[in-house]
């Protein structure tokens, strides 16, 4: 998609090498992204000093955004009993065992998070290798694997999401649209940054948070100076 005119002048002015607070990044990424046709997600990345191979390096976790997503969050939940019926009445999408076990094989995976019940991981360990590529697999570490259903699926509908670092040590999400405010963005930014710093593994060495970039789905990177990061 090209660049209109209020965009490319932005983005002329624009020093790609410079660092800038967060609430100037926020501001700008929402200037750039107001005069597109759709709501941009803002976006966050950021590059760590690990090495995700070694487990000790490993950095995943969850965090609830204080703004939400404002994404619509699509949720399965693996139960039965009183337990689907509980999931239903939180607000799953939808709510199965051994069926929708087999539509997911059939290649419904339309879905953002998953969670199952404990007595349902026994069906749901066979769509390992459908949902493992995708991190949709659930996971009690995460809270994904729980008989409180209620507040799993609450926290997902919530703005509730999850973070991995990938092979490169590089974390990324998105932090909400660029039509939230930028006290929303900025409470959502310093939620996610926290929990990465909280998340810090035992086998990392030297500067944790090296870099971190935002930016919307159209827009330019913006490099965030790191020393107004607490922890970082």
């Amino acid at each position: 998609m090209a660049m209109n005119k209020k965009q490319k002048n932005i983005a002329e002015k624009l020093d790609r090498e410079a660092f800038h607070n967060v609430d100037d990044a926020i501001k700008t990424v929402k200037e750039f992204a107001s005069s597109t046709k759709f709501d941009e997600t803002v976006d966050i990345a950021i590059n760590l000093g690990v090495d995700p191979r070694h487990a000790d390096q490993m950095v995943r976790g969850m965090v609830s955004l204080p703004s939400g997503t404002g994404k619509d969050m699509r949720v399965a939940v693996f139960a039965k009993g009183d337990k689907a019926e509980e999931a239903k009445k939180a607000g799953a999408d939808v709510v199965g065992a051994e069926d929708l076990m087999e539509s997911m094989q059939g290649g419904d995976l339309n879905y953002d998070r998953i969670i199952a019940t404990p007595d349902m991981m026994g069906v749901v360990g066979r769509l390992g290798k459908v949902l493992g590529p995708k991190g949709l697999m659930p996971n009690p570490k995460l809270g994904t694997v729980t008989m409180d259903v209620t507040k799993a699926v609450g926290d997902a509908k919530g703005g509730q999401v999850e973070f991995r670092v990938e092979k490169a040590g590089i974390v990324h999400s998105g932090i909400g649209k660029a039509s939230f405010s930028e006290k929303d963005l900025r409470a959502n930014f310093d939620a996610f940054v926290g929990a990465i710093v909280k998340a810090k593994p035992s086998g990392a060495k030297g500067k944790y948070v090296k870099k971190i970039g935002i930016s919307s789905t159209m827009g330019p990177g913006l490099k965030i100076n790191t020393s107004e990061i607490e922890g970082a």
